[in-house]
């Protein structure tokens, strides 16, 4: 079993434990209830029309290739310093057994900060989808590798039907292809294969033109330096998906 494999097939189990403990009824009515997304692809286009590379600045804790990352992790600190140094998008992990992330994580930074947030974490279920709302998130994460065509279409109209933007992620050709059925207004390409860890940033100008040009394109995944960015963005990519680098001072967003 691929590590992507079993991280889903985990996540289906914590799924079904939170079914038992907040009932989709009640999750409804906290999501409807919560003030509306704060317009995670609005801020991602503002960037952009100010002639600035958009950055989605990660807290990151911890990964499965990189083990923890962060020792002295405060999420609520980072999230601000983020906010502070100019970043479009603020990512928050919440997944647990992989990352070491939790919803309380993604609670707090929220609560200290007025940008928009994706909650970043891997979707099996459109239970999910309205937790994420329900918690205040602007942005979800759908992962084509991770999914069948049947239930990327499911989570997709699920997050449709609460207002969320949705980031297409996808790491080949194959991949694209599915994902363009779902009409996607932004797409990242992640250099890093989930099934294998493995990184190879040559997939951003690989895959670049097998998007169409009004699609909203996201770096993620083994940029280790503002020279990168700003190479991609000059060769047409709106944002930029960066934990990994920010959170171990490899890049500094005041340089950006």
């Amino acid at each position: 079993m691929s590590v992507l494999a079993q991280i889903c097939a985990d996540k289906a189990d914590h799924v079904a434990a939170q079914k038992q403990r907040v009932p989709l009824t009640e999750l409804e009515s906290r999501a409807k209830a919560q003030t509306p997304p704060r317009g995670f692809i609005k801020a991602i286009q503002h960037k952009n029309a100010n002639n600035k590379p958009a950055i989605i600045a990660e807290v990151k804790k911890a990964s499965p290739s990189k083990g923890l990352i962060a020792t002295d992790f405060d999420p609520v600190a980072t999230a601000r310093a983020y906010q502070d140094k100019g970043a479009a998008c603020v990512s928050v992990l919440t997944d647990t057994p992989y990352f070491q992330g939790t919803d309380d994580d993604f609670n707090a930074a929220r609560a200290a900060i007025a940008l928009p947030m994706i909650r970043k974490d891997f979707m099996v279920d459109p239970y999910q989808i309205i937790e994420s709302r329900a918690m205040g998130a602007d942005c979800i994460l759908i992962i084509m590798a991770a999914l069948d065509d049947t239930l990327a279409k499911e989570l997709a109209d699920t997050a449709r039907a609460y207002d969320l933007d949705i980031l297409f992620e996808t790491h080949n050709a194959e991949e694209i292809e599915r994902c363009l059925k779902l009409s996607p207004q932004m797409v990242g390409i992640n250099s890093r294969n989930l099934k294998t860890l493995d990184v190879d940033i040559g997939m951003f100008d690989a895959l670049y033109n097998t998007l169409p040009a009004d699609t909203i394109k996201i770096a993620e995944s083994g940029i280790q330096d503002t020279a990168t960015i700003q190479k991609l963005y000059k060769n047409g990519y709106n944002g930029f998906l960066i934990g990994e680098s920010f959170m171990r001072g490899m890049i500094n967003l005041d340089d950006l």
